[in-house]
């Protein structure tokens, strides 16, 4: 189905999805004033949240990396989808049809292979097939193995466990049954490719795999079956174009919302445990599904976790008490500088994990071993200095040589005295003695490679750039804040804006903000239109300059905007016109030559009237006395 997408359909599209509601999924947003919202931005790392949502508008913008655009830029970026997979996507969720007309280029702008929409549909019709078989005979064992663990038919339900047959092509015939291809079920990661093609997961306990808006995207599959032929005790869903490991955590769906709102994430080692912190009332639990707890997931929590604070938000990691346990703290430790957040651990006394606790001991029981969590570091440093006899001078010595070495690895430079402080009291040492050697440690780490051009050589500094100032700048608010009353509300400026020119603006980038405004046929050409933000983002062939309209649409103005309010800018804006132009006038008039009378004349007659205009535009801001 080529060609191009009606422009007035996908006008309709961006119409009716409000881009709170979306972005939302993937970002605990709080009110900002002035009817914006602002979260942690989801696309570069950062500690205070400078990444602001317009619902009025439809419009984002990142103040900190300079991402922003509408909603459907939104989703191409953060889920890596084309134009034309966006819009489906929206359409589909909105009920909006969309028509196509042939562009005459003959150009299909999706990629190859099946849509994302069709890869999402195919797990979901697979999710719901592996439901319905856990009810059959076939699965008495999946049942049992459910049961024992303290999870009843409704616990099942609620997170949509399954059973995937025995046999070897029955998702595959249910699929082909609901009109998917062969290269959609493969491509989807449920069906795999040998002699000829079968289902992957066969014979197992089935847990669907849910992005944060709760999509279906992969499943983890457990042995439970003695003579199963793959021994792995669980399978995951393969990468695939909708499933990347390194990126889901499993529950998010279901914690999300707990997670902004306590602002605190419970990181567990599997499936089970999720479920039973859940039940057990700690309903912010998630895990990773099949590989460590790493960076991407940290930046995906932390869209959520809301942590900008330092004085809130925590994320709590639960290990066993083993070895295996102790090696993951201190990733995790590794990891810790990826969250403004506190981090803790939690370990329970015997070894247990959640689920096992559920069992033994009952909810309260889960919901305390995650209240009793205490600080991840301090854990870490016990089971460094643990290793040693501290009743004898060369075990503490021992101790305190690679509990510095940890210190010295953490990359927040301000952690590190107060980590050393209490490796000291740990060990028994001087607090001198443990600084002196965290910066030995320090010192003799490998200093980083320097970049390399490609004849092998250092690569030379990059030269400083000199860059333009920011429209941020406040010699630039008069101009910035006419601009946002343009872009946000085009209908209230309206005729008020006819005087505006190009020469009312000094700072390059807001210029060619103008400029584009202009060429769009003026601010009366943005009156009534949903999409004008987006039209004006869209023309510019200038990054920077897309960047600033994202900025303007989506930044707070100080008031609902009035009349008086918008007359009160355009003044202003004029009145420091008229100020350059006097500035000009009495530039050329010290140069004019006093013996060509009428020249020297007409400029002083030029001056007169530019210093009236702007005593009367003074006047007019200043109001009725």
């Amino acid at each position: 189905m080529a060609g191009r997408i009606r422009e007035e359909d996908i006008a309709e599209v961006r119409e009716k999805v409000r881009i709170d509601d979306v972005v939302s999924q993937y970002v605990t947003l709080r009110n900002a004033g002035g009817g914006s919202l602002k979260g942690l931005c989801p696309f570069h790392d950062e500690k205070s949240p400078s990444f602001n949502v317009n619902p009025s508008r439809g419009f984002f913008h990142c103040f900190g990396c300079g991402e922003g655009g509408d909603v459907i830029a939104f989703l191409m970026k953060i889920d890596g989808l084309t134009f034309g997979e966006t819009v489906e996507r929206l359409a589909e969720k909105t009920g909006v049809v969309l028509r196509r007309e042939d562009d005459g280029a003959g150009r299909d702008e999706r990629p190859k292979g099946p849509p994302r929409n069709r890869l999402i549909e195919a797990n979901r019709v697979a999710q719901e097939f592996y439901a319905e078989q856990l009810a059959t005979p076939d699965a008495l064992v999946a049942r049992q193995f459910l049961g024992e663990r303290g999870f009843d038919q409704e616990a099942a339900s609620r997170f949509g466990i399954g059973f995937a047959p025995r046999e070897g092509e029955a998702v595959f015939k249910h699929l082909r049954g609901r009109g998917f291809t062969q290269e959609e079920a493969v491509e989807a990661g449920l069906v795999a490719i040998g002699r000829s093609a079968y289902d992957r997961f066969r014979g197992r306990l089935l847990w669907p795999i849910r992005d944060a808006s709760g999509d279906t995207i992969g499943f983890g599959a457990r042995r439970i079956f003695d003579d199963d032929r793959i021994e792995a005790k669980y399978l995951n869903t393969p990468e695939t174009r909708i499933y990347k490991k390194s990126q889901v955590l499993y529950g998010i769906d279901l914690a999300r919302r707990e997670i902004g709102r306590s602002s605190r994430a419970v990181i567990v080692e599997g499936y089970t445990d999720v479920m039973a912190c859940h039940l057990a009332g700690v309903g912010s639990a998630v895990a990773t599904c099949g590989t460590a707890f790493g960076d991407d997931h940290a930046r995906v929590l932390r869209r959520f976790l809301d942590d900008h604070d330092g004085t809130r938000g925590e994320v709590i990691f639960t290990f066993d008490g083993d070895a295996a346990g102790q090696k993951a703290a201190l990733r995790a430790f590794g990891g810790d500088q990826n969250f403004v957040a506190q981090t803790y651990v939690a370990v329970e006394p015997d070894g247990r994990d959640p689920c096992d606790l559920r069992i033994e001991k009952g909810d309260e029981a889960v919901r305390a071993l995650v209240d009793g969590r205490v600080p991840l570091y301090r854990f870490v440093l016990s089971n460094v200095v643990g290793k040693y006899d501290l009743d004898r001078a060369d075990g503490r010595i021992d101790a305190l040589r690679e509990g510095a070495r940890l210190v010295s690895s953490i990359r927040d430079r301000s952690k590190v005295d107060a980590f050393a402080r209490e490796l000291a009291g740990m060990v028994g040492l001087d607090v001198e003695d443990a600084r002196a050697e965290v910066k030995r440690a320090t010192n003799r780490r490998p200093a980083p490679e320097p970049t390399t051009s490609g004849a092998g050589q250092a690569a030379p500094a990059a030269p400083p750039v000199r860059d333009l100032p920011s429209i941020g700048d406040p010699r630039f608010a008069v101009e910035r804040e006419t601009l946002m009353l343009v872009i946000q509300h085009p209908m209230t400026i309206g005729r008020l804006s006819s005087d505006l020119s190009r020469d009312d603006f000094t700072h390059p980038v807001l210029q060619a903000v103008w400029d584009l405004v202009a060429a769009a046929g003026g601010v009366a050409a943005g009156v009534g239109e949903a999409g004008w933000a987006a039209q004006l983002r869209d023309s510019a062939s200038d990054p920077a300059v897309a960047a600033a309209v994202s900025a303007l649409a989506v930044a707070p103005l100080k008031k609902q905007p009035d009349a008086a309010y918008v007359t009160g800018y355009l003044l202003r804006l004029q009145e420091r016109t008229t100020s350059r132009r006097i500035a000009d006038a009495r530039s050329r008039l010290q140069r004019a030559d006093p013996a060509d009378t009428a020249g020297f004349d007409a400029l002083f007659k030029e001056l007169a009237m530019l210093e009236s205009h702007r005593r009367s535009l003074l006047d007019q801001i200043a109001g009725p006395a």
